[in-house]
């Protein structure tokens, strides 16, 4: 079975995580939840990457906002693919996190969502996790399959109702 860690800069990025946590358990997908700073925990983020593997994880997701540079320090230690979720704080509407989060240096990579984007970050670590996995695979197929029938189903509400 595959497993996800999911990493928070802090707790207060928990509100904005928890689609994550809906979209993993939707897919099966087992995961934990940690706090760890890049900048006030740097050891604890450096031996959870290091170990990261070790210890059963396909991937790890990273939320964290202003200078938002703990997925690039669990990149840095790790060849598990490393997800960022930039989350929006008071300073610079987020764009100061997102900015941290995706100008990495060549050789460190972060795959980066859009700001507060937890469940597209969850839904990539499903489909990174997708390509050795057949079962998780077809339901993702599914999952498409039926964001597509949910927008005809509104198109053809839509166009019946003609109140626009």
């Amino acid at each position: 079975m595959k497993k996800a860690a999911i990493i928070m800069g802090s707790d207060s990025d928990l509100p904005v995580i928890k689609p994550a946590f809906q979209i993993l358990e939707k897919f099966g997908v087992e995961y934990t939840v940690n706090v760890i700073s890049a900048h006030r925990t740097p050891d604890r983020a450096a031996e959870f990457s290091k170990s990261a593997k070790e210890n059963g994880y396909s991937c790890i997701i990273c939320a964290a906002g202003k200078a938002a540079h703990l997925a690039g320090v669990m990149a840095a230690y790790t060849a598990l693919p490393v997800i960022g979720i930039p989350i929006k704080s008071s300073t610079l509407d987020g764009l100061d996190s997102l900015l941290s989060t995706v100008q990495m240096p060549k050789g460190v990579p972060v795959a980066t969502v859009a700001i507060d984007g937890a469940e597209n970050a969850a839904l990539l670590a499903v489909q990174i996790m997708a390509v050795s996995d057949g079962e998780l695979y077809g339901k993702l197929v599914e999952y498409k399959k039926k964001m597509a029938e949910d927008i005809y189903e509104k198109d053809r509400h839509i166009a019946e109702a003609k109140q626009f």
